[in-house]
């Protein structure tokens, strides 16, 4: 998110320090105590057409220490700085589930998160204010187990070194997984054509065993569903510094469509990281509803919950184009839904030998 003659990590702990000193002057001038922070509401969220990613708007919440409850969160707040900042001093790292653990053994009682969800909010809101990555904070998610595979070589800094591993020859069939912090990651070398960007466990494995990633010079990536930080940094780094195009393959329903939307223009949970997580060309693959119809796919009716979702995104800036329009509407009328593995109707070399050869030449993509 910011760049300095510094590493990373100086300079996270810097801004981490730095934010402690604005509450210690607060406090010496004789002021309450203030943070102030985006309104983290979907209506001050904004779709950014020239970037075409969401971003926070104009408004803005304060949080005082003149009401018993913003006192709390800003003794949350310096307790949580504390502990990063020290954790950054020590070269030490954390998940988010063991920060909420630690803050029981903070000496203040009220400084003890109440539930996970509060911790986690509370490190997104120093991301925003600091202008800093949670990973450069040392703080990582649980394992997302996200995995890439393909022909890419390159070079990854762990605690052991320097390594450099090719992502076909030097892992197994499961792939090269995904560090927390992607920024570690140095390019070397590739013969990429294109990145695929898969949603499911079993499609991934399937375009494995029949050789897709060779016979196309393909890199699979496994999103593992809704798609970790991680994986979409990664993602936006291949297509950025390789200059590779980037298609996203996944089920054929609202949710689905909502983790391509995550991959491509980000989410509104991470507005504040859009131009880092986003990748605004990456572009759909399928299953599409056009699909259910031409290879008439074993389907699942639509529930209430995905026709109100179908109907929210022919509303949302993201699907706000001739081809969803279309598309979602054709679903919302045949009101049915497709998994990516119901392609195996027609045969287990199905995805791999005709729909997706197919599909890629449409788009220009092979």
């Amino acid at each position: 998110m910011a760049s300095d003659s510094k590493t990373d990590e100086e300079l996270a702990r810097e801004r981490l320090i730095d934010l402690a000193a604005e509450f210690y002057d607060q406090f010496d001038d004789g002021e309450i105590p203030t943070m102030t922070l985006p309104t983290r509401t979907k209506s001050n969220i904004e779709y950014d057409e020239d970037s075409n990613v969401w971003v926070y708007g104009d408004r803005t919440s304060t949080r005082s220490a003149n009401s018993v409850r913003g006192a709390r969160k800003l003794l949350k707040a310096a307790y949580t700085i504390e502990f990063l900042a020290r954790q950054l001093e020590e070269d030490r790292s954390s998940t988010l589930r063991e920060l909420y653990y630690l803050s029981e053994s903070w000496d203040a009682e009220e400084a003890h998160f109440s539930d996970q969800d509060e911790s986690n909010q509370l490190i997104e809101d120093l991301e925003i204010v600091s202008e800093v990555t949670r990973e450069d904070f040392h703080m990582r998610p649980e394992e997302s187990g996200a995995t890439l595979m393909g022909p890419l070589e390159l070079r990854e800094q762990t605690r052991r070194g320097e390594r450099e591993i090719h992502c076909q020859k030097d892992v197994g069939e499961g792939g090269y997984q995904i560090p927390n912090n992607p920024d570690t990651i140095e390019f070397l070398d590739h013969d990429i054509d294109f990145v695929m960007c898969v949603e499911t466990g079993g499609m991934r494995d399937r375009l494995i065993e029949n050789g897709f990633d060779d016979d196309y010079n393909a890199l699979i990536v496994h999103l593992k569903g809704q798609p970790a930080r991680a994986t979409r940094r990664i993602t936006k780094r291949l297509r950025n510094e390789l200059d590779l195009p980037v298609v996203v393959f996944t089920d054929g329903d609202p949710w689905s469509y909502r983790i391509f939307g995550s991959v491509a223009y980000g989410s509104i949970k991470s507005a504040h990281l859009s131009e880092y997580l986003a990748t605004p060309d990456a572009r759909f693959v399928g299953i599409q509803p056009q699909d259910i119809v031409d290879y008439d796919l074993p389907t699942d009716p639509l529930s209430d919950s995905d026709i109100n979702a179908l109907e929210s995104e022919l509303e949302d800036p993201r699907f706000m184009s001739d081809y969803w329009t279309e598309q979602i509407e054709l679903q919302l009328d045949i009101g049915k839904k497709a998994e990516q593995q119901a392609l195996a109707a027609r045969g287990l070399d199905f995805v791999t030998d005709e729909y997706l050869p197919t599909r890629l030449d449409e788009m220009g993509v092979i």
